[in-house]
């Protein structure tokens, strides 16, 4: 008995998250309801309030466990182009293109970003909602721009770049991809940019010429 309850209280709140992820993709946050979600996963209103005390908390958490996902990929993702290849810029260049294989492999177009959703609606969230949005995109720039470093050491820029305009130019480029595959209804879109961007990122630290 005692070990079968917070398996379910941590089942319970998965499945909250997973709902409101998929409403929140869907059509935002101010359009999800607390109502909604406790139909979905088929649970009380006092069942929700257990684990959220408002709307603001779900989304705090929501936030935070995307960020933790995308973290895991990336670290699951380096960890496995390293291995391939202990060239930084080589390996760096794996990577991308495992993760436009990844988005490729996805059955229909990618399904949306939450901390673009918190972004677009920034004036419904609590301070530190926004602020774990920008801990998420500086993350995603604090990761791309260590990459960077090793690769400037052993290949200098053959144009003058900023790199950590060129670590956001990811998530620039990611946003920006979904946005063109959502509305287009072409999930080819999404890793077209992300060879795109790789070819960019092989003639900052290569140059153009094939050889």
């Amino acid at each position: 008995m005692t070990e079968t309850r917070p398996r379910r209280g941590s089942e319970t709140r998965t499945g909250i998250l997973d709902q409101a992820e998929t409403a929140v993709l869907e059509k935002g946050f101010a359009a999800t309801s607390i109502e909604e979600l406790i139909t979905a996963v088929g649970i009380t209103k006092g069942g929700f309030f257990y684990h959220f005390k408002d709307k603001s908390e779900l989304a705090q958490a929501l936030l935070q466990r995307y960020i933790d996902r995308e973290n895991e990929l990336f670290v699951d993702l380096f960890a496995r182009a390293d291995e391939l290849n202990e060239d930084p810029l080589h390996g760096f260049l794996v990577a991308l293109k495992l993760l436009a294989e990844m988005m490729a492999d996805l059955p229909n177009a990618h399904p949306g970003c939450l901390v673009a959703s918190v972004c677009y609606q920034d004036q419904l969230f609590k301070r530190e909602v926004r602020d774990l949005n920008a801990v998420g995109i500086l993350g995603w720039r604090r990761r791309f721009r260590t990459r960077f470093d090793l690769i400037a050491e052993r290949y200098p820029p053959r144009i003058e770049v900023d790199l950590d305009h060129l670590a956001d130019m990811l998530a620039a480029l990611a946003d920006g991809g979904i946005i063109l595959s959502k509305v287009t209804k072409d999930k080819t879109l999404l890793p077209a940019q992300f060879m795109l961007y790789r070819d960019f990122v092989r003639a900052v630290f290569l140059g153009t010429d094939p050889t």
